[in-house]
């Protein structure tokens, strides 16, 4: 009976830590389409998508148990928690370097001028 119980837990857990992923990944949809510069949508998709990420694998690694799945997912978060801030690093430097605008009343550091 406590291991019933046990499973019983680890699957409501399961679903409450995808549910938490699924409302990271809602917030990082309306950043992307509500925010006024590419800069802060930048920053509202890879934070969000990056947290919404984590949760939704540490859920479905939760429901696979210590398995290689689990491993695989492990990889892939590892993966995309490099790859998705460089990413967003990268277009944001050209994005700065083509002197894209930005929202009015924003601050930009320019190396150029004193």
């Amino acid at each position: 009976m406590a291991i019933v119980k046990r499973v019983i837990k680890m699957i409501i857990l399961s679903y409450i830590t995808f549910y938490i992923g699924i409302f990271f990944f809602i917030v990082s949809t309306v950043g992307v389409v509500r925010l006024p510069d590419l800069y802060s949508r930048l920053h509202a998709a890879t934070i969000c998508d990056t947290l919404g990420l984590g949760f939704v694998t540490l859920s479905l690694a939760m429901r696979y148990g210590i398995s290689i799945e689990s491993l695989k997912l492990l990889f892939i978060v590892a993966l995309i928690w490099i790859a998705n801030p460089v990413a967003a690093h990268l277009i944001s430097k050209v994005a700065y370097n083509n002197k894209l605008p930005t929202a009015q009343g924003k601050f930009i550091f320019d190396e150029g001028e004193k």
